[in-house]
């Protein structure tokens, strides 16, 4: 990314949960400790079906009297409606902000070159009156800026930076190993625990209960986890969703995210995987690249 650069995401959307019960709500439903975010610290967490595969991923920054979830625009209604279903008797109120705000990313160099800023995942403080944030899942993604649309020309001009379309910014974000992109495509189909939540610190278990909270532990204390959502490079030919990932006629995992950045769910501990080898995929041969991060 570069230092010079802010990247307008406006594939992102924001919801707005506030009220008496805002705190409370979300820790009974999410995958992390709502009680961690402050005025100086975000979050990533998800939100999981009952048998814990995967619904919707976040960002949560704290916002006045409530809590900012920065999620893909494309999954904004669905999370919207989802969260009413959970309202019950809360005393919550839930809006949908994205045609008021926007998240803008920026390196890590640049949030670094800030006031009051430290180098730690999900640190956040204020520029101006918004809300920039060092991203929760990996410092190496940088920070994001969350701001009033009508305030961005003037939020950027005075950071002194350029302002750039996202594609750039996501495919850093690839490269690092991190889906950002076309999530709604992992709806119901794999577990959350396989989207490499707990690497990208989306996970606490030591919080307690929370939608999908049962199995995900079962996964996780009873070593059950074999496959992960990896990304893929393409070194010959094309793919699509479900394509099948191969090596000598054994099947180690398929193709779940099929656009411009492309991830498999992969049997990471099947004894004929290894990173450095050549994989078949249809009629394309492909490799699994291997984040930094990975444990």
């Amino acid at each position: 990314m570069n230092k010079d650069n802010v990247y307008s995401l406006d594939d992102r959307g924001i919801i707005y949960i506030y009220g008496d019960d805002a705190r409370d709500f979300l820790q009974n439903i999410i995958t992390n400790d709502i009680y961690k975010v402050t005025d100086s610290k975000s979050c990533f967490a998800s939100l999981l079906t009952p048998q814990g595969k995967y619904l919707f991923d976040f960002i949560i920054i704290k916002h006045k009297k409530g809590f900012f979830l920065d999620c893909e625009k494309k999954q904004i209604d669905e999370l919207y409606k989802k969260l009413k279903i959970y309202k019950l008797k809360s005393k919550v109120e839930i809006l949908n902000l994205s045609n008021e705000f926007v998240v803008a990313a920026i390196s890590k160099e640049k949030f670094l070159s800030l006031e009051n800023t430290k180098e730690e995942n999900g640190f956040t403080t204020k520029y101006r009156e918004d809300s920039i944030v060092l991203d929760p899942r990996n410092k190496e993604l940088g920070g994001r800026l969350f701001v009033n649309l009508e305030k961005l020309y003037l939020s950027t001009k005075k950071l002194g930076l350029k302002l750039c379309d996202s594609g750039d910014y996501y495919n850093y974000s690839y490269k690092l190993g991190i889906l950002q992109q076309g999530t709604a495509n992992l709806q119901n189909k794999i577990f959350g625990i396989e989207c490499n939540f707990e690497e990208l610190n989306a996970l606490d278990f030591k919080k307690g209960c929370y939608v999908g909270q049962e199995n995900t532990a079962r996964i996780k204390l009873k070593d059950k986890l074999s496959k992960k959502l990896l990304p893929i490079e393409i070194l010959e030919g094309s793919i699509k969703i479900d394509d099948e990932i191969s090596i000598n006629n054994n099947k180690i995992g398929k193709i779940v995210i099929g656009e411009k950045y492309p991830f498999g769910l992969i049997k990471f501990k099947d004894e004929n995987f290894n990173f450095n080898k050549k994989l078949n995929c249809g009629s394309a041969s492909i490799k699994v690249l291997r984040p930094e991060w990975l444990r």
